[in-house]
C-alpha cells in the first residue's frame, strides 16, 4: 500500500496524459450508431409495455376493470399500480400498464381498461400566491443583522419582482428500462433473479432501491448500462416504471419487458425544475456596496412542496437581510434534481436584483458585482470572482460594448450585455476501483460507475495511463455493471472527483506491487522506481530500465489492488476538493418590433481545479450554456388552471433551442496554478447556473426595461416594452 504522499497528482510539468485532450473513447461508437443504449436492447421474447395514466390533475380512482384488456390479442400481462380508492394528484399519475407482443397491441390493451374517476378540485398554477390558499406553506422569517436600519440609512433602494417558470426534463432517451424477472428454483421465488438494462445515473445503487420495492435481494438483481441518452439529475431511482415492468415480466412468465415513457408522459411525470418567484428589495451605497436585502419568495416543486431558493445567492454575507420563503403544493408532476438544482433560479433572482440596483444608482453593473464579491462565503472566492468577472469582461469587450440601460443602438434592433455568476461544490463521491495487472502486461481498471456522456470513461483511462506510464490504448476499462467495485451515482458533479481519486489510489497501489517484483532485478528499492513511457526505470538512472511487458513477466500471478475514497475532502490526499466559481456574460440583440431575442456571443469563465482533459471540460461548459440558453429563451411548462391540463407536453410546443439560437460560445477555463493545486473539482453543474441571469440582464440592458420572467419569450419582451412606453 502506498503512503498518502505517493497518491498526489504529478506536477503540471511532468504530466504525460493528464492535461491533454484525447478524443472521447466512446466517440466512434456513438457517432457511427454502433453504441447500444438500454432502449436499444431487444432480448429474445421481448414484450412491450405501455402505461395507462390519469387524464386529470386531481381525481379519485373509483373503480378499475382490466378483464377485457387481459383478454385482448397479444396481451401477456396487466399490472395495476393504483387500485380503486387511490387519490391521483397530477395528470400523468401512473395507474396501470399492459405488456403485449407489440407496442400497438399493448396500446389496444390499455384502451380496454375501464376506469371510473371522481374528479376533484385542483391547483396547477402558482404565479399568484394569493390564490394558493391552504396549498401555500410559509417556512418562517429569517433575519440577519438589522435590515430595517439598513434601508433607512441607504443612499438608494431598488426593488423588483422576478419569476422563473417550471421547466421539464426532456432527456432524448426517455425514462424506462428493459427488465426481466428470471424465475429461480427455490420455493416462493427465493432464488428469483431480475435482469435490468436501465437508463440510469446510478448503476451501483439501482439494485438496492429496486430490490427493496420488489422484495428481491439486491444480490439477485443484475444491472447493466453501457450508454445513456441524458439524465441531468432525473434518473437516479428505478421509479414506478421499473417496478411496473418487473411485475409485468413476472406475470408474463419471465419474458423481458421494454417499458419507456412516451414523450408526453415523460414531460408530465419524469421530473422538472421548480418554479421560483421573488419580490426583492436591495439597499446600498452610491459606490455600489449592498448593505441590505429583503426577499419574499415562493414557488412549487409539484404536489410535494419545495421551498424556493434562499437569497441572496453567493453573496450570502450581506450584513442585513430579511427572507421569507413559501412553498406551494400544486397538482403537477414532481420536481427532480436538474443540473445544479435550485441554483439557476437563485442566480437569476440575485443577479437580476443586483443589476437593477446598479441601474438605480447609475453604475456599471460589472463594478457593482465586483464591489460585492467580498460577501461570497467560501474562503478565497472573492478574489476568484473578481478575477473571473474581469476576464469575462475582457473576452466580451465589455469596456467598449457595454452601455447604460437602453442607451444603445438607435434602430429597432437593440444590443445589450448582462452578467451572471455561479457557485458549486463538486467534491467527489465515495468510490472504489480495482486495478488488475496481468503477467502478460495487460491492465484492467474495474469500477462500478457510469458514463453519462460526459467522458467519464476517457477520464478514468487517462488517470490510469498517467499513473502506470502507459498509452491509453493499453488500459482496458470496465464500467456500467453492478457487480464491479461500487462507485456512486453520477450527480452533483461528484463523479469525476470520486472516480479519479479511487483510480489514482488503485493504480498507485498496483504499481507499487509491480515495483516490488521488479526492484531486485534492477538492484534498487521499490521506491526508487518510476513508470514512464512503457518502461519501469530507476528514477536517478533512467537508462537502467525494463519494458512494461518484461516487468510484468516477473509476476507469478496477477496483481489486483483496490483504491478507496470515502467521499470526504480530508481523505483525498489533495486529489480532489470542492468549491467552484464561474462568471458569465451574455451579448444579445433584441428586435423591439417582434420581441425576438438573439444570442450574439456568450462568454463563460469557469474554474474547476485540476483539469484532466481540457477538451472534455470545455465540452461540459458548452453543453451547459446551450441548455441554459434554451431555458432562458424557450422552455416552460404551460398549465391551464381551468382544466388542470399540461398544455404543451410534446416536442412541437415545448420549445427547445436549436443550433441557430445559440450564438458564439467562448469558454475560458480558469486553470491558473492556484486552482490546479486544489485537485479535481466536478464541472457538470456550475457552468449551467448563470445563463438565465446573464441573458435576462442583457435583454434589460438592450431595451431599457426589465423583462421579469423566464423564459424571455417575444410576447413577454413586447409586454415589457409596452409597459415602459406607457
Amino acid at each position: 500500500m502506498a503512503d498518502t504522499s505517493e497518491y498526489s497528482w504529478p506536477p503540471m510539468a511532468k504530466r504525460k496524459v493528464i492535461g491533454t485532450s484525447p478524443l472521447r473513447l466512446d466517440g466512434p461508437q456513438k457517432s457511427s450508431g454502433r453504441a447500444k443504449y438500454s432502449s436499444d436492447m431487444n432480448p429474445p421474447d421481448l414484450l412491450f409495455g405501455v402505461y395507462l395514466t390519469s387524464p386529470y390533475a386531481h381525481a379519485r380512482l373509483v373503480s378499475i376493470d382490466t378483464s377485457e384488456a387481459e383478454r385482448s390479442p397479444g396481451v401477456k400481462a396487466v399490472h395495476v399500480a393504483a387500485p380503486a380508492g387511490t387519490e391521483l394528484q397530477w395528470q400523468g399519475f401512473e395507474i396501470a400498464a399492459v405488456a403485449a407482443t407489440s407496442e400497438e397491441l399493448a396500446r389496444d390493451g390499455v384502451r380496454k381498461i375501464k376506469v371510473q374517476y371522481e374528479v376533484l378540485p385542483h391547483l396547477v398554477k402558482d404565479d399568484d400566491l394569493a390564490k394558493a390558499g391552504t396549498r401555500a406553506r410559509q417556512g418562517g422569517e429569517t433575519v440577519q443583522g438589522d435590515p430595517d436600519q439598513a434601508f433607512k440609512d441607504a443612499d438608494a433602494v431598488s426593488e423588483g419582482q422576478y419569476a422563473f417558470a417550471v421547466v421539464t426534463h426532456c432527456c432524448l432517451e426517455p425514462h424506462g428500462q428493459v427488465i426481466q424477472w428470471v424465475p429461480g428454483s427455490g420455493a416462493n421465488g427465493a432464488n428469483d433473479q431480475v435482469h435490468v438494462w436501465p437508463s440510469t445515473q446510478n448503476v451501483p445503487g439501482y439494485a438496492d432501491n429496486l430490490g427493496n420495492n420488489l422484495k428481491v435481494p439486491a444480490t439477485n438483481i443484475k444491472v447493466r448500462m453501457d450508454y445513456i441518452g441524458g439524465g441531468f439529475g432525473s434518473k437516479f431511482t428505478p421509479d414506478a416504471w421499473a417496478i411496473m415492468g418487473a411485475n409485468l415480466s413476472k406475470k408474463a412468465g419471465g419474458k423481458p419487458v421494454k417499458l419507456y415513457l412516451e414523450r408526453s408522459t415523460e414531460l408530465m411525470i419524469a421530473g422538472n425544475r421548480p418554479s421560483a418567484y421573488g419580490k426583492i428589495k436591495v439597499a446600498g451605497k452610491n459606490d455600489g456596496t449592498i448593505t441590505g436585502w429583503t426577499y419574499e419568495g415562493w414557488g412549487s416543486g409539484g404536489f410535494a412542496p419545495v421551498n424556493p431558493p434562499d437569497q441572496p445567492y453567493i453573496f450570502t454575507n450581506v450584513p442585513n437581510s430579511r427572507r421569507v420563503r413559501t412553498a406551494v403544493s400544486v397538482n403537477g408532476g414532481s420536481q427532480r434534481a436538474w443540473r445544479a438544482p435550485g441554483n439557476q433560479a437563485a442566480s437569476f433572482l440575485t443577479c437580476c436584483a443586483i443589476e437593477d440596483f446598479a441601474h438605480k444608482i447609475g453604475k456599471d453593473p460589472l463594478e457593482v458585482f465586483k464591489a460585492n464579491a467580498k460577501y461570497a462565503q467560501r474562503t478565497g472566492a472573492a478574489e476568484t470572482y473578481i478575477y473571473q468577472l474581469d476576464k469575462a469582461a475582457e473576452m466580451a469587450d465589455w469596456k467598449n460594448r457595454w452601455h447604460p440601460r437602453g442607451q444603445g443602438d438607435a434602430g429597432t434592433v437593440k444590443r445589450g450585455m448582462g452578467i451572471g455568476v455561479a457557485a458549486w461544490n463538486g467534491l467527489g463521491h465515495a468510490s472504489q476501483c480495482r486495478t488488475v495487472i496481468n503477467p502478460d502486461g495487460s491492465v484492467s481498471i474495474q469500477i462500478g460507475s457510469q458514463d453519462l456522456g460526459t467522458g467519464t470513461k476517457t477520464i478514468i483511462t487517462q488517470v490510469a495511463a498517467e499513473t502506470l506510464g502507459l498509452p491509453m490504448n493499453q488500459v482496458k476499462l470496465m464500467i456500467g455493471t453492478n457487480d464491479l467495485p461500487p462507485d456512486g451515482g453520477s450527480g452533483g458533479s461528484t463523479t469525476v472527483g470520486g472516480v479519479s481519486t479511487s483510480t489514482r489510489k488503485s493504480t498507485v497501489n498496483a504499481l507499487n506491487k509491480l515495483f516490488a517484483a521488479v526492484a531486485p532485478d534492477l538492484g534498487v528499492q521499490p521506491n526508487d522506481l518510476e513508470a514512464v513511457d512503457g518502461h519501469i526505470r530507476v528514477k536517478d538512472n533512467p537508462n537502467k530500465s525494463v519494458t512494461w511487458t518484461a516487468a510484468c513477466r516477473k509476476l507469478t500471478s496477477a496483481i489486483s489492488e483496490m483504491g478507496t475514497y470515502n467521499g470526504r475532502q480530508q481523505d483525498t490526499a489533495g486529489l480532489a476538493t470542492g468549491g467552484a466559481a464561474g462568471a458569465q456574460i451574455a451579448d444579445v440583440s433584441v428586435d423591439t418590433e417582434t420581441g425576438i431575442v438573439k444570442i450574439n456571443r456568450y462568454v463563460a469563465v469557469q474554474d474547476c481545479g485540476m483539469v484532466i482533459n481540457p477538451r472534455l471540460a470545455e465540452s461540459q461548459v458548452y453543453g451547459a450554456v446551450i441548455m441554459g440558453i434554451s431555458t432562458a429563451l424557450f422552455e416552460e411548462r404551460v398549465m391551464d388552471q381551468q382544466t388542470g391540463k399540461f398544455l404543451n407536453p410534446d416536442m412541437e410546443f415545448y420549445k427547445l433551442a436549436g443550433i441557430a439560437d445559440i450564438g458564439n460560445i467562448m469558454v475560458h477555463l480558469d486553470i491558473r496554478p492556484v486552482n490546479d493545486q486544489r485537485g479535481v473539482i466536478g464541472l457538470g453543474e456550475p457552468p449551467a447556473v448563470p445563463i438565465c441571469a446573464a441573458v435576462a440582464n442583457a435583454v434589460a440592458n438592450a431595451i431599457g426595461v426589465r423583462v421579469p420572467q423566464i423564459p424571455l419569450t417575444p410576447d413577454r419582451v413586447l409586454a415589457a416594452l409596452e409597459r415602459r412606453n406607457a
